[in-house]
């Protein structure tokens, strides 16, 4: 039998002509080489089943399986396909019966059922469960198949080429290669399960802690129905059907999002991470490349998402070939009978499968950024918990804020648009394909115009790219300004310095506009460049058919024009794919940076063990904050501490006394000598750390309520009395930084935290100087003395009262311990320390010291409150409600309307600028100008109310959406409408009878789009809300690191960090679910509108419609489904963005304090007459006792103060404080514990120097020390927030019984 009918290669050139004919589909060398191929893969899996089968001795239900969602897609499209295959080659050989033996010549019809055999066979090995064939062979044979379905696709589509038309088994040879790219992800997915990725074996994989596990368990009914959604249901999105339903029926709220499932978990993100580069370290010395561990975390989702976005341009691709093939068949050119039929039913299959797999694409993608998002967020509270001093010196609070709030939100957005980079491109290159296929050589020019476009913007790239860095640059400072600021604007108020400092902000944000507006003029630039490049590239192709005289028909025009408006979309997204780009790259350098930044010591602590005798041994030891040996900060230290010692710290201002006690936390860099810590520690800082929540929480933290524990610890602490006059106890919510608490009950309740610990040793930093005389002889002999007897103390302080009855005193001068003895023996022999202890004598006029602290302890009736007053306590306690001080985040609900979107735009007039990017530019200026002065304004009752989170979350994520992501999502929103409805416009002119089909289509698309948008909407704010928890957990856990690392409580933080992760996540997760289940729905009846149409057309008799309407109708019918819904896409995504306008015009509306200037209390225009300010030899630095401090440093005056001044001692800080009011020259002079961390002899200057200073100044002093306010003309004693008291101090002195004598003054 001949099977080609013809010789094969009957010219000279038989290597040509065998070349050529191999790669292509209609040839018969072509069908030789498949039909070959086809055997060879036959037989192979034959002996891998004759000779692994029967070893296995495995049942029929053990050997086959289809649990998988991928491993069922690719089984049943393959076998499908091999069926149908089957039943062409079958028709084929039937014809040979019916007709002419000729009609089909054996090799058609056998490679056909060659074809078709093998597809089955490959579905049933891939069936087999891969244990008994070997992961390895799945793996390989997944390959291979890829490998021939890939050389049988490109033949078939150089066959449609040459030959100009599309057959049946074309369409199926272009089918397989989706359905091989399916058996690649499983031999994958299999290779990944069998080295153990997916198992549970690996340690790092265990739970955050022990209850993980439980609390997973109980919620599992809350996790969302995606976890447990079968395949089609995944396809079609039906599991969102339920919250879609819930979201239409009322506003949706925190509650009713369900949990993410365990996969998508941040936790779970972070610990594959980190197994990924624990493995990459093992394997190279080198430092692996964060970018590529995350890559290859997630390349299998990378590679099934590649996958749906190939099959979405494939099958987008034949569009243009089916319009050409009906054009054909309503000329009566058709192959065979009912043609016309099977491209309508063949264009609805294809329109489907396009938006399955494009809708799957963009699912997939953005559940990878949101992955990727997560970890990014994760490893950067991990990092901030190890950061050492020197990186928080380049990296603040604000900049780690915008690092979670923006800069991983935008490393997030880039996986959805990674794919369009390589998609555009193979689109392109089909596109021109198909343009030479119909036009020949004019289309030369298409691909010159689209190179020029893309070259000609590339230097654009590079210069975006620097304006990006820079405008993240600017907006890192902005923020950690507009944080100091706002963290302190309690004294920005009281120095009535707002308008100064909002003037620095405005100018800090007048540098963002300017790297801004250079980034949205490029980037606008880059946008009407590629959105005119379709109508140049039509122009240049229509006009080179002219030039080189092209013969155009209807059938050529209308598959030109189609193939154009097909790779529009494409093509006018380079520009967002590029900006994306670029801002995820400036986003990860910087995220990168960071993480890459030094940290702390990992050196562990170790266990205290029963019977060690020095839980705290230092030799020869220096420090130094900026890890510069000649430079330490603290120098020779030799330090041994016995268990159960109580040592005291002292020294003057500046001396290193914190210091030493950070060096013992491990805080500050040992530069030499070794140190060495047993023991849990508690630790008790000289600024007060307080969490937003209850006091009750505050003193547990994380620890379990043992009840009678806790009582004795209110009692010893001193707070029974304090916590009876709040509202609702020890459950009364504590706002932002202890907002509503005093000085001192910060401190006892920071005293309490330490003490229900239980810990070993007790590092105290000056606790005492922030109460009054009285509770801080209570405290230290309750407290210190009392129920720490046992335990290992170390006290920095400045009370010489307490010091007698220490095991032994440290003195402190210049970094250095220049004494370590006992009271007695330092007070015979050391000259500095009498100086100390003199200055008190001379400030208390009392000799003898032990008497006066004996004295006072028997003052105090501590065994009297021990248990009377806690059990009154209890009984007297009343539910907490939810909303105390901290109110819920305000929110708006349901349909805004048209109210966002108008009050963006009439911004500085915004209407007039509608199209211009300039709008952007303008109402972001406005917006931010109104946001800034409402917060500088606000009275003080709404930042003690507001935590700093929520004002941060919108002056960094929303504010960034503002400036970069709404300008360009209004004028996309605003375009693609006009191109769909100018589409249906066209169509309706030249077929008016659409209407009727068109305009029900529009009015259900609009009601769907209600439907999507009452949930969407919801989803997207409460997306806000989240974030700003998210916001304040990490600021709280910033300005708390030391606290939190002192009482090893990291863990626990992380964990709380990554649950807030993922409240935040989940809402923006089924955020834009929802979107893909919308758009798939408009893309479906679309489809099936278009498919219907070309239907009726197929109805009808050949020549009822000319090929020119015939082409019209399609190609704008193909044009019209892909604007419309992209236009609805576009609409969408703008009314989430818009929602950041909603949050931040939430706080530009603030009921403001009063008037800044009533105008009939102005002074006179000509005031003031004289005025001077002079500043010699530095008199004020020496006055505040800080001029030998400043001289010390380098750069002087110039010298750096870090955020909160935290590389200068509380001391140096209240005297800077001093410094500025001596400057300020005020009438009026409020001292509120300005001197409490200060030494004795230093006070005593102080007080001289204010005497002096402010002479004729009226002076308020709010102090504890009776020394401090001798010099005042009249006293004010005050207790339980009423006056007792009110006299000149000599008399109260004098006074029997005086509160003001017994030193319980508050």
């Amino acid at each position: 039998m001949n099977l080609c009918g013809i010789p094969v290669c009957s010219n000279q050139d038989v290597l040509s002509c065998a070349f050529n004919g191999i790669f292509d589909s209609s040839t018969c060398t072509n069908h030789l080489v498949v039909i070959g191929i086809s055997v060879l893969f036959i037989l192979m899996l034959t002996l891998q089943l004759l000779v692994k089968i029967p070893k296995s001795r495995a049942s029929m239900r053990q050997l086959f399986t289809l649990s998988s969602p991928l491993q069922l897609a690719a089984v049943l499209f393959s076998g499908c396909l091999g069926l149908v295959y089957l039943g062409l080659g079958l028709s084929m050989l039937g014809n040979i019966f019916n007709q002419d033996a000729s009609f089909y010549l054996p090799h058609w019809w056998l490679v056909a059922l060659s074809q078709g055999f093998s597809l089955i066979c490959f579905s049933f090995a891939f069936s087999i469960r891969p244990q008994f064939l070997g992961a390895s062979f799945v793996k390989f044979l997944s390959v291979l198949v890829t490998t021939y379905a890939a050389f049988i696709c490109c033949s078939s589509v150089v066959g449609i080429v040459a030959e100009k038309t599309i057959t049946i088994k074309a369409c199926l040879d272009v089918l397989s290669l989706p359905g091989a790219f399916l058996f690649l992800l499983y031999g994958v997915r299999c290779s990944h399960d069998e080295e153990g990725y997916q198992g549970n074996g690996n340690a790092l994989y265990k739970p955050l802690n022990a209850e993980a596990d439980g609390e997973m368990a109980d919620s599992d009914s809350q996790v969302t129905l995606f976890a447990k959604a079968g395949f089609f249901s995944k396809m079609s999105f039906w599991w969102l059907n339920h919250l879609m339903k819930m979201g239409y029926k009322k506003p949706l709220e925190d509650k009713d999002v369900p949990l993410l499932q365990t996969t998508d978990l941040a936790h779970n993100q972070y610990l594959i991470f980190l197994a990924k580069l624990n493995s990459k370290q093992s394997q190279s010395n080198a430092t692996p490349s964060l970018l590529w561990t995350i890559v290859s975390c997630h390349k299998r989702g990378i590679m099934v998402s590649g996958f749906f976005a190939l099959l979405k341009v494939l099958t987008l691709s034949i569009g243009p070939l089916l319009l050409k093939a009906f054009i054909n068949v309503s000329v009566g050119k058709g192959t065979f009978k009912y043609e016309g039929f099977v491209l309508a039913a063949t264009m609805f299959i294809c329109k489907c499968c396009e938006s399955l797999s494009e809708r799957q694409w963009y699912f997939r993608t953005r559940r990878l950024g949101l992955q990727v998002r997560s970890l990014l967020s994760a490893a950067i509270y991990k990092k901030q918990q190890k950061l050492s001093n020197s990186a928080k010196m380049q990296h603040s609070s604000g900049q780690i804020m915008n690092y979670v709030t923006v800069d991983a939100y935008r490393v997030g957005e880039f996986p959805y648009w990674f794919h369009q980079t390589w998609t555009t491109a193979i689109q392109l290159c089909i596109a021109l394909a198909i343009l030479y296929n119909a036009v020949g050589a004019a289309a030369v020019s298409s691909f010159t115009v689209i190179i020029i476009t893309v070259v000609g913007n590339a230097p654009l790239a590079k210069l975006q790219n620097k304006f990006q860095s820079k405008l993240m640059e600017a907006q890192d400072v902005r923020l950690k300004a507009m944080s100091e600021s706002l963290v302190h604007i309690k004294i920005l108020k009281l120095y009535a310095w707002e308008a100064h400092f909002k003037k620095v902000i405005e100018g800090l944000r007048e540098v963002e506009y300017k790297w801004l507006s250079a980034f949205l003029l490029r980037r606008a630039y880059n946008s009407i460049v590629f959105w005119s490049s379709p109508v140049l590239v039509s122009a240049a192709t229509f006009l080179t058919c002219y030039l080189l005289k092209i013969p155009l028909d209807a059938s050529n025009v209308f598959t030109t024009v189609a193939t154009l408006r097909l790779v529009q979309e494409p093509v006018r997204s380079i520009p967002i794919v590029i900006a994306v780009a670029i801002q995820a790259k400036v986003a990860f350098t910087r995220i990168s940076k960071f993480l890459e930044a030094p940290e702390l010591n990992g050196q562990v602590r170790k266990k205290y063990l029963v019977g060690t005798d020095y839980p705290i041994a230092m030799n020869s030891c220096s420090f130094s904050w900026d890890e510069n040996p000649s430079k330490p900060t603290l120098n020779n230290i030799n330090l041994v501490v016995k268990a159960g010692e109580k040592i005291a710290i002292c020294g003057e201002v500046g001396s290193g006394k914190s210091t030493l006690l950070a060096a013992v936390l491990r805080e500050v860099p040992k530069t030499e000598g070794t140190i060495q810590v047993s023991g849990r520690i508690a630790y008790v800082s000289q600024t007060a750390w307080i969490q937003t929540g209850t006091i009750q929480d505050n003193i547990l933290f994380g620890s379990l309520m043992d009840r009678e524990m806790y009582q004795e610890t209110l009692a010893r602490c001193s707070l029974l009395k304090d916590l009876e006059m709040l509202p609702f106890g020890d459950l009364t919510q504590i706002g932002e930084r202890g907002i509503n608490l005093s000085g001192g009950q910060k401190q006892r309740v920071q005293l309490a935290r330490a003490l229900y610990q239980n810990a070993d040793i007790y590092l105290l930093d000056d606790p005492f100087s922030a109460v009054d005389a009285h509770t801080a002889t209570s405290l230290f002999n309750d407290y210190v003395m009392g129920i720490l007897s046992d335990k290992t103390v170390l006290l920095v302080t400045h009370q010489v009262d307490f010091l007698p009855v220490f095991d032994s005193i440290l003195l402190m001068s210049d970094g250095e311990v220049i004494r370590s003895a006992s009271y007695l023996d330092l007070l015979s022999d050391c000259q500095e320390f009498k100086y100390l202890v003199n200055a008190h004598k001379d400030t208390t006029g009392v000799s003898d010291l032990n008497n006066m602290a004996r004295h006072r302890a028997k003052d105090l009736p501590i065994k009297e409150t021990d248990g009377i007053h806690g059990n009154r306590y209890i009984e007297s306690v009343k539910p907490s409600p939810v909303d105390q001080l901290i109110k819920t985040e305000e929110r708006e609900s349901g349909d805004a309307g048209l109210k966002p979107y108008i009050l963006y735009l009439r911004q500085k007039k915004g209407f007039l600028s509608i199209f211009f990017v300039v709008l952007g530019m303008q109402t972001s200026r406005s917006l931010f100008s109104q946001l800034l002065n409402s917060l500088f304004r606000a009275p003080m009752s709404f930042f003690d109310s507001t935590p700093l989170g929520r004002v941060l979350s919108r002056v960094s994520s929303d504010l960034s959406i503002i400036d970069l992501d709404v300008p360009f999502a209004l004028m996309f929103g605003f375009s693609s409408s006009l191109n769909a409805y100018s589409n249906l416009g066209v169509l309706a002119v030249v077929t008016w009878q659409v209407l009727f089909v068109s305009l029900p289509m529009i009015v259900l698309a609009i009601r769907l789009q209600r439907y999507y948008l009452a949930s969407a909407k919801e989803l997207m704010r409460i997306n806000g809300t989240t974030k700003s928890a998210l916001a304040n957990h990490l600021g709280e856990s910033i300005s708390g690191a030391i606290t939190i690392r002192a009482f090893e409580e990291e863990g626990r933080f992380f964990a709380k960090n990554l649950e807030l992760v993922d409240k935040n996540a989940g809402p923006y997760f089924f955020n834009f679910a929802a979107t893909e289940w919308l758009i798939q729905r408009l893309e479906i009846m679309s489809a099936t509108v278009l498919s219907s149409s070309a239907f009726v057309m197929a109805l009808l008799p050949a020549g009822t419609f000319s090929p020119g309407f015939v082409g019209m109708a399609l190609s704008y019918g193909l044009s019209l489904n892909n604007s419309f819904v992209s236009s609805i896409q576009k609409q969408c995504d703008l009314a989430n963005k818009i929602i950041s306008v909603e949050r931040v015009n939430q706080y530009m509306d603030i009921p403001s304090e009063a008037a800044e200037v009533i105008e009939e209390n102005r002074p006179a225009p000509d005031w003031p007459q004289v005025g001077s300010v002079e500043l010699n030899d530095l008199k004020v630095l020496d006055k505040c006792q800080l001029l030998e401090a400043v001289q010390e440093k380098e750069q002087g005056l110039d010298s750096l103060v870090a955020e909160d001044g935290s590389n200068w001692s509380m001391g140096q800080r209240q005297l800077f404080c001093l410094g500025r009011t001596l400057l300020k020259r005020c009438r009026i002079l409020v001292l509120d514990e300005a001197t409490a961390s200060i030494d004795n002899a230093t006070d005593a200057v102080l007080q001289k120097t204010i005497q002096s200073e402010f002479e004729h100044c009226t002076v308020i002093t709010v102090a504890h020390r009776i020394p401090t306010v001798m010099g005042c003309d009249m006293v004010l004693a005050m207790s339980d927030g009423k006056v007792v008291e009110y006299d000149k101090p000599m008399k109260l002195m004098e006074t029997e019984g005086s509160l003001f004598l017994s030193g319980e003054i508050c």
